[in-house]
């Protein structure tokens, strides 16, 4: 039976663009796109994974707003849960600490680059949102 990740990730948005990063070369689904978070560490809550993780990743603090989305997504090697929230940036400014790059991106911009697959999902509720 697989693993299974409970995840949070962050909808950084600001006007039409949101932000998104690019994984590392020596990291699982390297060089493919994602939505800034991670896996909740135990006795975290969701919220709290996601201002851990933008610390450890952005180096910028964040206000967690509302859930947008929960995305299901079942890899070769492991399941995962991704909840998604709106974000904003309240402190600090937003650096690469562990991502290869990182961009502001339009919906239509966002289909061009490649995704992990289960970002791919959430990327999906986006475009429903904006239309």
């Amino acid at each position: 039976m697989k693993n299974t990740l409970t995840v949070a990730a962050a909808l950084i948005v600001k006007g039409d663009k949101f932000f998104v990063c690019r994984r590392p070369e020596n990291k699982d689904r390297a060089l493919l796109w994602e939505f800034v978070g991670g896996k909740a560490e135990q006795g975290e809550t969701l919220r709290e994974t996601l201002r851990r993780e933008c610390r450890e990743e952005l180096g910028a603090e964040i206000a967690v707003g509302g859930e947008f989305c929960t995305v299901n997504y079942e890899y070769e090697d492991v399941f995962v849960k991704i909840t998604v929230f709106l974000a904003d940036v309240v402190a600090g400014k937003i650096q690469l600490l562990e991502h290869s790059d990182g961009r502001w991106v339009t919906a239509q911009q966002a289909e061009e680059l490649p995704f992990c697959p289960a970002d791919k999902e959430i990327l999906k509720r986006i475009k429903r949102f904006v239309h």
